[in-house]
């Protein structure tokens, strides 16, 4: 479902009026602050067309010039050499004439927008996809982007825990003040979609819809298959939580209608990809919430007659995470990276 251009004249007149440059970070400032669902939206609607055929330098700044005037930025005389190059905004852009990403000498940074940009044979602007880096990262086949973060509890799990007794009072008052009847619309790599935010629960409501699990059988599709049992665990929590449909998109978090990200544990081992679960960076489906807002549920469970039985859950803010779990940290490749776009990519 697409949002509507018109919906967005606000927020850039009120970019427009804030007297921000492309430089100047929005902390404090997040109804400034567009998502990568809006971004995308108002991007597609102001640069297919724009010719981009100049050599690199030129074609480069053309791009941005323009990008400043549809978000009602000024234009700089000349554009820094930041990283991201818009700031405040917190993304860079790609031209893509093919659909080999490449991403030169700098890691990818998973809260990141990165803005996609096809363009035809004629270096015309077709489409934009805008999503970030959590995503670019999982379009990765060639393994060359390695998990950054893991952890394990600190003490064995013998029962189940709601960690944090409440969510941040910022968490309440931004999902009670959503327009359009709590709906909010979502870039995935699939595309986008609408989430219905109506039914969100405070943690310690959830925590008892989830506790409903302790005990469940769910199937179990093999042992080299921890992806499908992780598949299982999210339709089993969706049919749960009373959410009308199962959707796996592979977006972050899991279920995006509880800001809750799922993790079922059958070995010590806790895979927490790209994100620290208390990075203070904003939730991009939600300007003015926190990556360390998500709820993480965390399941263990245990193997045996082709079966995955959940023992017990751990329920926490991201905020909270490292209060009962330990971290562990590896590194990230800081190389060229050449990524494969699928071919739907741009669909």
């Amino acid at each position: 479902m697409a949002i509507s251009y018109l919906s967005l004249v606000g927020n850039q007149g009120s970019i427009a009026r804030s007297g921000f440059t492309i430089y100047d970070p929005l902390r404090g400032n997040t109804d400034l602050l567009l998502t990568a669902a809006q971004l995308e939206a108002v991007l597609n609607e102001g640069l297919p067309g724009l010719n981009l055929n100049y050599p690199l330098r030129t074609r480069s700044k053309v791009l941005k010039s323009k990008i400043c005037e549809i978000l009602g930025y000024p234009v700089p005389k000349s554009f820094k050499k930041t990283k991201p190059r818009f700031v405040g905004q917190d993304f860079d852009t790609y031209i893509q004439k093919s659909d080999n990403l490449q991403i030169w000498n700098e890691e990818i940074v998973p809260t990141r927008r990165y803005v996609i940009i096809r363009v035809n044979e004629s270096s015309k602007v077709v489409r934009v996809r805008v999503v970030t880096g959590e995503v670019i990262a999982k379009l990765d086949t060639t393994g060359t982007l390695t998990k950054k973060y893991q952890a394990r509890s600190r003490e064995p799990v013998a029962q189940s825990v709601l960690v944090s007794p409440s969510d941040s009072y910022t968490v309440g008052q931004i999902v009670a003040a959503l327009p359009s009847g709590g709906q909010v619309c979502v870039s995935e790599a699939a595309g986008s979609r609408m989430v219905d935010f109506k039914r969100f629960m405070p943690i310690k409501k959830l925590y008892e819809k989830l506790l409903s699990l302790v005990g469940k059988r769910l199937p179990d599709p093999g042992a080299d298959q921890e992806r499908n049992r992780g598949a299982g665990l999210h339709r089993a929590v969706c049919e749960a939580l009373g959410l009308e449909s199962y959707a796996d998109t592979g977006s972050f978090p899991d279920v995006v209608e509880q800001l809750l990200e799922l993790k079922l544990q059958t070995s010590p081992t806790i895979d927490l990809g790209l994100v620290s679960p208390d990075d203070s960076t904003s939730l991009d489906i939600l300007p003015g919430i926190r990556h360390a807002d998500v709820r993480y549920g965390v399941f263990y469970a245990t193997l045996g007659a082709g079966k995955v039985r959940i023992d017990y859950v751990v329920l926490t803010r991201g905020e909270d995470f490292f209060k009962f779990f330990q971290r562990f940290e590896g590194k990230v490749i800081n190389a060229k990276l050449q990524i494969p776009l699928p071919r739907d990519f741009f669909a």
